[in-house]
């Protein structure tokens, strides 16, 4: 058996800024990089926004995003990684985990697991 944590598609993080909060999380395989939504960022006072953009593609088309360096907490273990700025308030999920934290965190992903 892996030794490796496992996640669902799902899963509850801590964001720390200059305040936390604890939020549902989806865990998406196919996302490049993970995302915040702009309102909590903005909440918590996460920044400085980078210089660098990212060209995100999504089925809603191509847009250039900011991006921030955010600490979170997830699985029991502190990741501090790049999250685009995107208006998530209308989305089930604020937060998306992607790759740039998924593979950093060795995680293995099991859709059975609530």
């Amino acid at each position: 058996m892996s030794k490796r944590p496992v996640l669902g598609l799902v899963e509850k993080v801590t964001i720390l800024g200059e305040k936390q909060k604890t939020v549902v999380a989806r865990i998406d395989t196919g996302a490049t990089k993970s995302s915040i939504d702009s309102t909590v960022a903005r909440e918590l006072k996460l920044g400085p926004i980078m210089k660098k953009k990212q060209v995100v593609r999504s089925s809603h088309g191509t847009s250039i995003r900011p991006i921030v360096r955010a600490k979170i907490i997830m699985n029991g273990s502190i990741h501090m990684e790049e999250f685009t700025l995107a208006p998530r308030s209308h989305m089930t999920y604020p937060v998306l985990i992607g790759q740039n934290i998924l593979k950093k965190g060795k995680f293995l992903i099991d859709p059975l697991k609530s």
